[in-house]
Parts: C-alpha cells; sequence; structure tokens
C-alpha cells in the first residue's frame, strides 16, 4: 500500500454525518458514515467518550481537544508528516483501520481500531474511507 495509490474501488469516502450514543448513560457511542450517493454505514459498539470528542471537533474552542489527539499532531508535526487518509474495513468480526501518513516520509498504520481512526479523520478533517461493501441503503425511522 502507497500513499499515493489511485483511489480504491473498493471504497468509498465518507461524511460523518450523525454522531450520538446508544444507551441513555453515553457509554457507547454510535456514528453514521454517509456516502456522496446516500449509502450509510451505522458504527457502534466503541467508546462514548470516542463520541463526545468527534463531536466537539466541530466547536470553534481548539483548547478542548483530548490530549491524545493533540499528541500526535505534535508528533507529525515533529516528524513532518501529516495525516492524509483513513480506510476503514473489517477484520473477521471486528471494525479495523490504516492510518496513512505522508510529508517527510511516507507511512502507513495498519490494523488499527477503526473508531480512533474515524475520530483521527475527524480531527484533522480528511478524507474517511469505508469499504463498500458495509455501506448500505439509507434507513428510513
Amino acid at each position: 500500500m502507497k500513499i499515493d495509490q489511485a483511489p480504491d474501488p473498493d471504497y468509498d469516502s465518507v461524511k460523518i454525518n450523525y454522531v450520538g450514543f446508544v444507551d441513555p448513560y453515553a457509554l457507547e457511542g454510535m456514528v453514521i458514515l454517509k456516502a456522496d450517493n446516500g449509502k450509510e454505514f451505522h458504527m457502534r459498539a466503541f467508546s462514548g467518550e470516542v463520541a463526545k470528542h468527534i463531536s466537539s471537533f466541530d466547536e470553534p474552542d481548539d483548547e478542548q481537544s483530548p490530549s491524545i489527539y493533540r499528541m500526535i499532531e505534535e508528533i507529525c508535526e515533529q516528524n513532518e508528516i501529516s495525516l492524509v487518509k483513513v480506510k476503514i474495513y473489517e477484520s473477521g468480526d471486528v471494525l479495523r483501520a490504516n492510518l496513512y501518513f505522508t510529508g517527510k516520509k511516507d507511512l502507513v498504520l495498519k490494523n488499527h481500531r477503526a473508531s480512533d481512526a474515524m475520530a483521527l479523520g475527524a480531527y484533522y478533517k480528511i478524507p474517511i474511507l469505508v469499504r463498500k461493501k458495509l455501506l448500505k441503503e439509507q434507513m428510513e425511522a
């Protein structure tokens, strides 16, 4: 896998369309990822804390960003690299993600937690790619 490879036809770019919680105690987070063609992927079973962080990234007060995201930002700055895209896919019964960095040198971090990678994608406002077979037609409530 290379950073500058042609777009993968098995993946669609998605945007975070909704961030919320599965339970009334905000212990389990969920997001709805939506592709340009209207198809969605409902992702859940991750920490409610991560969902809260994702929601906070759109707030104007950047000082509230959690320390782990700032730490990664500082590591990237000091090594002259930038996170440029995230790819989410299934690995057995769990979701995983690859993170693509470029700059002074290219770097691909493979097989990481999808929720953390998605949060980083939201934090940096970079493309989040989801394997097409995970996307489904929009569900009406």
